[in-house]
Order: C-alpha cells, then structure tokens, then sequence
C-alpha cells in the first residue's frame, strides 16, 4: 500500500496520507507525491487532503533529526515548502479533512488549505520549539493573519495543543463534526463547490492568496535559519527525547557550563 493514496471520486481528486503508524508524518517522497497531485490538479474541481487510521499528519518525520544528514534534512525542509506553496498554488480549492492530531508540520498543512473540517476528536498544535526546530512554513507567518497574533505566537512558542472547538473559535478549521461525520460534511462542501463557476473560484483563490505571497520571503529566511541550525544540540536533544518519549533537557549543556567549580567555591 502506498504511503499516499492519490484518488479520483468523481470530479475531485482525494489525497490520503497514510503513514498511521507514525501519525502520517511524511518523509521526501511523500512529500513530492503530494506536490504533484496538487500540481495536477487543475482538471478536477476541488482537492481534499486528508490523513488514514486515526490523524491527519504529524509534520515532516523527525526520524533523520537525532542523527541528522544535512543534505537530507535540507531537502526535507524544501520539499516542504513546496508542498505548502503547491497546496496554495493549486487552482483548485483544498480541503482540510482533519480526523485525529494535526501537530507540527501538519497543523501547517491546514493552515495552508483554503478550507478546513475537523472531526470532535481531532487536535492542533505547533511541536518545533519542544522538538528542537521552529514551524517557520505557515505558523510564524500567516497562521497571524488566520487566528491573531498573539494567538498565532502562543501555538508557535509554547507548543500548546487545541480541541477542534477551540480551533474552530479561533478560526483555524471552518466546521466541526461528529467523528463519524466527516466524509459526509466534506462532500456537502464539495456539493456547494460544484455550483460555483471554476473559473472565477480560481481568480477569488489566486486573489486571496495576497498575506500568503507577502508571508513567502519570510519563509524562505526562516527556512534557510533551521537549515543552517542542522546538527544544532538543541536539533538533536529535541528530536531524541521525542523519539525517546521523554522530556527534552535544553538547558544541560549550559547548567554544566555554569557549575561552579571546588575552587570557586572555597572563594
């Protein structure tokens, strides 16, 4: 079974991460699948993107971060930056399907979609700063423009998970349904989008795109700061400890740093 599930159901094209194991974090080849449904998409009237087994998508895979491979790492970080751009690119509108965590590189996934429905159980929340990296794709930029800058800051920094109703009252996700509503409320959506004319859908897309074409440049620098960081202790303390279920230590290295020593102490 393939890790992306790329369909066709009717007049719009379905694209299913499906890592479930891993809370569908998605690795450079899924990524690049993604990239070009999105990129392909133009003969189909909408796009939903939506995650198997239980989440939406966890982000990029921290797997590669406790023993980073530069090179990897920085075409992990480009590709997805390109995911995120080829969703608003796409002339076509993107559904968020949200059933289960959107967290980290995820919850950028949504913000990046035109529209967003989540299921009662789904959640939301930033990981970079508890992981050992910054979500610079969406989060620190336009997610301000979505939910308000301090807002937008406090999911950012403080890597705070959300319900859905809370990130419905913030406006991040457009509805909220039962968990066993969500395919049924997708289509509804779907249905109203099939009365409406592709064409000026497309001009409305590309026009609204305006905070997200300013917020680009800004990406860009801060995704040439976490490549620039690859290697960093913090990188590497952040992503063991997660792959490790513990709680990171930041600050290790610098209480050492700081110990006083038995000479400074008979001072």
């Amino acid at each position: 079974m393939s890790a992306i599930d790329v369909e066709t159901r009717g007049s719009v094209r379905w694209v299913t991460i499906n890592r479930p194991e891993r809370l569908n974090a998605y690795d450079l080849e899924m990524a690049r699948t993604m990239i070009a449904a999105f990129e392909d998409a133009a003969s189909y009237d909408a796009v939903v993107l939506t995650g198997a087994g239980g989440a939406f998508c966890a982000g990029g895979a921290l797997d590669q971060l406790g023993e980073p491979d530069p090179e990897q790492l920085r075409s992990l970080f480009t590709g997805s930056l390109r995911l995120v751009d080829a969703i608003r690119a796409c002339p076509r509108p993107v559904i968020a399907a949200v059933d289960g965590p959107a967290a980290g590189g995820g919850n950028e996934l949504v913000v990046a979609c035109d529209f967003a429905i989540a299921t009662e159980r789904s959640t939301f929340g930033q990981t970079g700063p508890r992981v050992g990296s910054a979500p610079v794709l969406g989060a620190t930029n336009l997610m301000a423009i979505q939910i308000g800058e301090k807002r937008a800051k406090e999911m950012a920094m403080l890597c705070r998970r959300y319900s859905a109703q809370q990130a419905l009252a913030m406006g991040l996700v457009n509805e909220v349904v039962p968990d066993d509503g969500l395919v049924e409320a997708v289509e509804r959506w779907l249905a109203e989008i099939d009365r409406l004319s592709p064409r000026y859908l497309e001009i409305a897309k590309i026009s609204s795109n305006q905070w997200w074409n300013q917020s680009k440049d800004n990406m860009s620098s801060g995704l040439g700061m976490l490549i620039q960081a690859i290697g960093s202790e913090d990188m590497i303390e952040g992503a063991n400890a997660f792959l490790d279920k513990r709680k990171p230590d930041f600050r290790a290295a610098r209480r050492a740093q700081q110990k006083p020593t038995e000479k400074d102490d008979d001072q």
